[in-house]
């Protein structure tokens, strides 16, 4: 059977092969003259799905060979760099190239700490901070890909920007390592039980004990602040606000109190003990006399006395 395409998208044949009679009835067309009709000019069947054809297809570059690609132009370009004048125009050009080549290092690391609820633009700011400086100290003699040697740096950059700026209240930085550690092993226990795991279970793994396990726990809430007015979880819980203690009336003579305790020191033994028995013990003047064998005028005579030098001594009232 004779190969037909619509006449709506048939292409002009040429005159020549216009003349040309058609193919007896019975033969069919040899292979090679259906395939001399490019891909992209043969109309689909009615019935097909349409496809874009084939050479206007976008095509993009694997991740292995634009990994390869970037890091050959890093190559190139430290070997300009080595040879340029630090500080010229120059300098700064191919240093500026560097830096964007590897942003896409930046991104892959800033990735890593998508979890921490913090702007990715930040973190990718940061991280550029730490692969500038990587490009300053790297020395492409050493044999070292720049990569491997430029991802230990951008990371600590970022580590070092949560736990300066990002946490609320400042945590060591021993817990701060050990958070990281408890967090570790709370995932893979958390995998290998199908369940989360006891703080008991994480000391265990991690041979710590149970107060140091709480600890990091805590520290690895300060990175973001409670409002005293929100809503605690479940139903019917009064917020933080709610829950403060109330103030004691009692705070006001504390200043009071150790004023007078460092101003009563400064009396003789006698009137000292006379004012505790008079306003501690509350004894009155006649228990007093009798207590210490004196005469109830004799005991007046000496609280005034005491109080005038104790009013003399107040620096405050002066």
């Amino acid at each position: 059977m004779a190969l037909t395409v619509p006449a709506s998208s048939a292409p002009e044949a040429p005159p020549a092969q216009a003349a040309e009679a058609p193919p007896a009835p019975g033969c069919e067309a040899p292979p090679a003259q259906a395939s001399e009709t490019p891909p992209a000019q043969a109309a689909p069947a009615d019935d097909a799905p349409h496809t874009a054809p084939a050479d206007t297809a976008p095509r993009t570059k694997a991740p292995s060979t634009r990994g390869a690609d970037t890091r050959a132009l890093t190559q190139v370009l430290f070997g300009q760099l080595k040879q340029l004048q630090p500080g010229s125009a120059e300098h700064g050009r191919v240093r500026g190239a560097l830096i964007e080549a590897n942003l896409p290092l930046v991104r892959y690391a800033a990735a890593r700490f998508r979890s921490r609820n913090e702007p990715m633009e930040d973190v990718v700011q940061v991280g550029t901070i730490g692969l500038i400086n990587a490009i300053d100290r790297f020395d492409p003699d050493r044999g070292v890909q720049f990569p491997t040697f430029a991802m230990p740096t951008v990371v600590g950059e970022i580590k070092r920007y949560f736990r300066d700026n990002v946490r609320t209240v400042h945590v060591p930085r021993r817990l701060h390592e050990l958070w990281v550690q408890v967090t570790g092993a709370t995932e893979d226990l958390t995998t290998s039980f199908g369940r989360s795991p006891s703080t008991a279970e994480i000391a265990e793994r991690l041979r710590i004990t149970e107060e140091e396990v709480l600890s990091c726990i805590e520290a690895g809430r300060s990175y973001h602040a409670t409002s005293l007015e929100a809503a605690q979880e479940g139903d019917g819980l009064p917020g933080l606000v709610d829950r403060l203690g109330y103030e004691d009336p009692a705070l006001d003579g504390v200043e009071h109190r150790d004023l007078v305790r460092h101003l009563l020191v400064q009396l003789p033994e006698r009137e000292q003990r006379i004012l505790l028995l008079r306003y501690y013990s509350n004894l009155t003047q006649s228990q007093i006399s009798a207590e210490l064998g004196v005469s109830q005028m004799h005991v007046s005579r000496l609280l005034a006395r005491s109080f005038a030098r104790l009013r003399s001594a107040n620096r405050i009232e002066a």
